[in-house]
């Protein structure tokens, strides 16, 4: 079953993959009147329908090399081939107290480490109480993360020049932390603009996150 998400602004976005692309674009032009046109770009392909509706696709791994440009109806073979492409990506899943990193090519994890440490939730007490809770929770959450960086750094950077791109999941304030360590900062400067959202990191979640980063997702707004 595809994930779709609530876009801001209205509309959804739906994960789709390569191999499923083409067929999902079809039922949507046929359900929205036909395609008109279909809009190039280096980063992104508008498909645009009869009665108004658009499927808008962000290019992962871009940019695209293909003619910018319009088109007459439904034109994504360009598009397709450049998703079908096997590639090699660092994945780095990151949760306050959890994280799972590996190596994956063409949807499948080469190698991985995941683990945890623990960070205890927020405490409804008040006063002295609170800011020693706090203080806790603070030396917790900086132990976590630099066992997060500490890993990222022993899977991801031995396989840095073989990496075509970088995959982040999970919280985005400890992702922004790790991003400034100064072992890792170069390689997530590479990070694919799209952040998946997960459960709590487990190697299972690696698994499925290897899988979903080879998707699209299909932006739908109505009419």
């Amino acid at each position: 079953m595809s994930r779709t998400r609530e876009l801001a602004g209205g509309g959804r976005g739906v994960e789709v993959e390569p191999e499923r692309l083409v067929a999902f674009l079809e039922r949507f032009a046929t359900e929205h009147g036909g395609a008109l046109t279909t809009t190039v770009a280096p980063r992104r392909v508008d498909v645009a329908a009869a009665d108004g509706a658009r499927a808008s696709i962000p290019v992962p791994f871009g940019p695209l090399v293909a003619p910018a440009g319009q088109r007459a109806g439904l034109a994504v073979d360009d598009l397709t081939d450049h998703l079908l492409v096997p590639r090699t990506i660092g994945l780095l899943l990151v949760r306050l107290g959890g994280y799972s990193v590996g190596v994956a090519r063409a949807g499948v994890v080469l190698t991985s480490s995941t683990g945890s440490r623990p960070v205890h939730g927020r405490s409804a007490a008040g006063g002295q109480s609170q800011r020693r809770f706090a203080r806790r929770r603070e030396g917790q959450a900086r132990v976590a993360l630099r066992a997060a960086a500490d890993t990222a750094a022993r899977v991801l950077l031995p396989h840095a020049a073989a990496l075509e791109a970088v995959v982040l999941g999970g919280d985005g304030a400890a992702l922004r932390t790790l991003a400034v360590d100064p072992r890792l900062a170069a390689l997530l400067e590479r990070a694919e603009p799209r952040m998946l959202d997960i459960a709590e990191p487990r190697r299972a979640v690696l698994d499925q996150a290897a899988r979903r980063a080879r998707c699209v997702e299909v932006q739908l707004s109505p009419g």
